[in-house]
């Protein structure tokens, strides 16, 4: 049963928001390395956390809550791309800036950042979900197949793909 978020006690509530500021950043960079889409990726990481805190049961174990929360972020972000199909990237918002971060910097991250979603931006969607949960987010690849929904060869098969798509991206890079 969920409780009226308004009547729950302070405890519960701060428990809540504890878990949200825990996760927030982590699971809106998992969603939005997925949808490529910075607006998307916000309204798709509030979606996520709708969800989970309707099941407040699932959250009261931390480490379990976390793998939890990325399953279901995942789940939304691949719902969400079977729905729009293809789709455009934007600017992820940097986070805030370090004080030793100079112009020339932020300007390199910048270009990286642009070149790396450009490269994730040619894999297909199962392919980039893969390459990310597997690479990215450290997760092994029965985690992997059981987000994806598939079997562990076929994760390494859309991994496999991936890396060789996105080497000869990083081949033709100019220098």
């Amino acid at each position: 049963m969920v409780r009226d978020p308004r009547t729950a006690p302070s405890a519960e509530l701060e428990r809540r928001n504890r878990f949200i500021q825990e996760n927030l950043r982590r699971i809106f960079v998992q969603i939005y390395r997925m949808v490529g889409n910075a607006a998307d990726a916000q309204d798709l990481t509030q979606e996520t956390f709708i969800k989970a805190l309707q099941r407040e049961d699932q959250i009261r174990d931390e480490e379990k809550a976390a793998h939890w929360l990325s399953r279901i972020a995942t789940n939304t972000a691949i719902d969400f791309l079977r729905r729009h199909g293809r789709f455009s990237y934007c600017d992820l918002e940097a986070a805030p800036e370090q004080s030793w971060d100079t112009p020339e910097r932020l300007l390199l991250r910048k270009e990286q950042q642009d070149y790396l979603e450009e490269g994730l931006g040619r894999l297909t969607e199962r392919e980039r979900a893969a390459l990310i949960l597997r690479d990215v987010e450290g997760l092994p690849a029965e985690e992997v197949a059981a987000l994806l929904n598939c079997s562990k060869a076929t994760v390494r098969s859309h991994i496999a793909n991936a890396r060789v798509k996105f080497r000869r991206y990083l081949r033709r890079r100019p220098s």
